[in-house]
């Protein structure tokens, strides 16, 4: 495996959201300010968040202020693509911030090659994930089981930079989608691994299975993604 095209993987276990969009973003900034190379994917979970995309409306938020507040649920407005979207327990949420010219440097390509992350992911459980062209994201039938929202900037050498990332529905609490019209979409449900398979999932699991899965997508010669298992503490 060449450098330029190795990763390391940055558990975070639960944090706040801010917590880590302040980590990610410090992280994005230093590539693209050219003080570091380094490839890395944050893994994290959050406690129960809603977000607001740049395409995205307060309207798709169909709960008040004090019930939200009540729920202990927070919400956000971030500068990733997409509308709204719900983070809780049980939902695996990956941040990759890379550099893309390993990548062809092409922002479509990457959006697919996520996609192809999570299908991966659950077809080693038997579930058979899609993709719907108009939405981004991993779909069961008319379902969406991993939401994706990135947000790319350029390098003065027009290089992309890529922050925020996916999140997959896995022991997550379906019933808080109702909180919001999901990505903005009426028409269609929401999905998780648990729902699919009919049973609560070891967590942990999907961790390594989704890092397997990046591994196999984005790193093409099979070498294991470098796991730096102290970095999470000094990202903290």
């Amino acid at each position: 495996m060449s450098h330029e095209r190795s990763v390391r993987w940055v558990s975070l276990g639960r944090m706040d959201y801010d917590e880590a969009l302040a980590i990610q973003t410090r992280q994005a900034e230093r590539l693209l300010q050219g003080e570091d190379e380094a490839q890395t994917v944050f893994a994290v979970e959050h406690p129960p968040t809603i977000t607001v995309g740049r395409s995205g409306t307060f309207d798709h938020i169909l709960a008040g202020r004090e019930r939200l507040r009540d729920m202990g649920v927070e919400v956000r407005e971030v500068d990733r693509g997409g509308d709204v979207t719900y983070h809780g327990p049980g939902q695996w949420v990956l941040y990759p911030v890379l550099h893309l010219a390993p990548w062809g440097n092409d922002i479509g390509r990457y959006v697919r090659m996520l996609e192809e992350v999570v299908i991966r992911a659950l077809a080693e459980v038997g579930i058979t994930g899609d993709r719907v062209k108009e939405y981004p994201g991993v779909w069961v039938g008319r379902d969406k089981v991993c939401a994706i929202g990135v947000r790319a900037r350029r390098r003065t050498s027009g290089e992309f930079v890529t922050y925020h990332g996916l999140a997959l529905n896995v022991n997550t609490n379906l019933a808080h989608f109702n909180l919001i019209v999901p990505c903005g979409i009426a028409d269609r449900g929401v999905t998780s691994v648990q729902r699919l398979l009919g049973r609560e999932q070891p967590f942990s699991e999907w961790e390594a299975r989704l890092r397997a899965a990046f591994n196999a997508v984005f790193l093409e010669d099979g070498a294991d993604v470098d796991v730096a298992a102290d970095e999470a503490a000094e990202a903290r």
